[in-house]
């Protein structure tokens, strides 16, 4: 169920309404000016490894804290499942906490990208857009950490990269038959906006009961 859940947060972080309309701007770094399908999925690629390291090591951080604090965890599952809850809340502007609805945004040169280059934007965008998709990476580390279990913590990170990270490659690949889903999802965004944040409380929950 924890796998489940973090992938589910991982696809949710994806379409959050900060990152979202933010997409086709990423997707044209990784495209260029040659249009080169193999370079497109090397940068796309590039992107992803570069935000999932970062990712990796706040997941150790979090397993480390959970085993450090393991003789309360019992507490401690209590108190993160409410504020994972207090997440979903604020997702749907029932609550309305700051800090997880605000983004810092880079200029970066387009220019000549490759892998590497990539690999480098994408670290930056996972510091960058932290605070944007804090609500669904918070809730993520928060299971990591309940879990106390260092391996399963970088498993479970992995999954929720992946999560946020194949829409990415998809969209780089298929920039043009996308645009139609990006659509879609912005019509239906109240909706899609209240199935995330009913994640978040079932996460929440989860943590709680469990």
């Amino acid at each position: 169920m924890d796998y489940i859940l973090i992938f589910l947060e991982g696809i949710s972080s994806f379409i959050s309404p900060c990152l979202l309309p933010m997409v086709p701007i990423y997707v044209s770094y990784f495209i260029g000016e040659d249009n080169d399908n193999k370079k497109v999925i090397l940068n796309s690629l590039g992107f992803v490894l570069g935000f999932t390291i970062v990712f990796l090591i706040l997941s150790i951080f979090a397993s480390s804290l959970g085993m450090v604090l393991s003789n309360n965890i019992r507490y401690i599952k209590v108190f993160f499942g409410i504020v994972i809850i207090l997440f979903g809340l604020n997702y749907i502007d029932i609550l309305k906490i700051n800090f997880l609805n605000k983004s810092r945004i880079r200029r970066i040169d387009p220019k000549n990208f490759n892998f590497l280059k990539s690999m480098l934007f994408g670290i930056l965008f996972s510091i960058s857009w932290t605070p944007c998709i804090g609500t669904f990476l918070s809730s993520a580390l928060l299971l990591i950490a309940k879990g106390q279990n260092l391996l399963k913590g970088i498993g479970m990170m992995l999954l929720y990269s992946i999560g946020l990270g194949i829409p990415f490659i998809i969209s780089a690949i298929l920039i043009d038959k996308v645009k139609k889903a990006f659509d879609f999802i912005k019509k239906h965004y109240c909706i899609i906006k209240r199935i995330s944040a009913v994640i978040l409380i079932i996460a929440g929950i989860y943590m709680i009961v469990f």
